[in-house]
């Protein structure tokens, strides 16, 4: 590559228990081939993870993330870099999500982008500036009150396009979002755009909803087998909350 705006960055999606993860480690393991080397004329990829909740720090088990051997050698970022005692915002998120794509790239390799989160993805694609909103702790108080289901109501009202890709049963989340919207007066979606200079090639995984249901359940039995309820219990005792 001869230039950053010549690279490619491929981007993962799906829904929970889709195999993301894998598919973006296979595709990485290609890429790293001689042959695939010699072709593009890279060095090579690595793999950055766009999930809410494996920014975490000790969220290992509940949150599904990649083990050290399931990696196969490729390296990730944006796993376990927050404290689960702070909040960690999409625009936090999105600075470095950025730096590492471009130092991937200075590599010579092809970022992959991987995970569920789907406004995390949309920050860096599509460039979405997000406004920097300090907490108000009255309007929290007022939206806690109210009904998950109503949250989600309210949101879609004041912004249609960040409903669609919200979490409508993360009460938290939902409480931010209207915040937003009501203090910047605006949807986030109508914020300025830079999106990437990059060619980026997006994959998209679907799944039978049967198929998908039972994925869930067999991925929930082995994550308490490996003892999610002590991690969880383990992040209660260093303080953090449950909401």
């Amino acid at each position: 590559m001869k230039n950053a705006s010549e690279a490619k960055i491929i981007v993962i999606l799906g829904p929970t228990a889709s195999g993301k993860s894998d598919l973006a480690v296979k595709i990485a393991l290609r890429l790293g081939s001689g042959q695939a080397r010699k072709k593009f004329r890279i060095n090579g990829a690595e793999i950055i993870s766009a999930d809410s909740r494996q920014v975490y720090k000790g969220l290992d088990i509940g949150s599904g993330k990649i083990t050290q051997k399931e990696m196969m050698d490729i390296p990730h970022h944006l796993l376990s870099i927050a404290s689960p005692k702070r909040k960690f915002t999409v625009a936090q998120y999105k600075k470095l999500a950025i730096k590492a794509i471009n130092k991937i790239i200075k590599r010579n390799k092809i970022p992959i982008i991987c995970g569920g989160t789907g406004f995390y993805i949309q920050a860096i694609v599509d460039g979405i500036s997000i406004p920097e909103v300090k907490p108000d702790w009255k309007l929290r108080k007022k939206l806690e009150k109210e009904k998950t289901s109503n949250l989600f109501l309210k949101l879609k009202k004041l912004d249609p396009k960040r409903a669609r890709t919200i979490d409508s049963k993360n009460k938290r989340r939902l409480i931010r979002a209207i915040e937003i919207v009501l203090t910047t007066k605006r949807p986030v979606q109508e914020s300025q755009k830079n999106p990437l200079p990059h060619k980026i090639l997006i994959f998209g995984i679907k799944k039978d909803k049967n198929q998908l249901k039972k994925l869930i359940k067999t991925r929930l039995k082995k994550r308490l087998k490996l003892g999610m309820i002590a991690e969880v219990k383990n992040l209660r005792k260093q303080g953090c909350k449950t909401k």
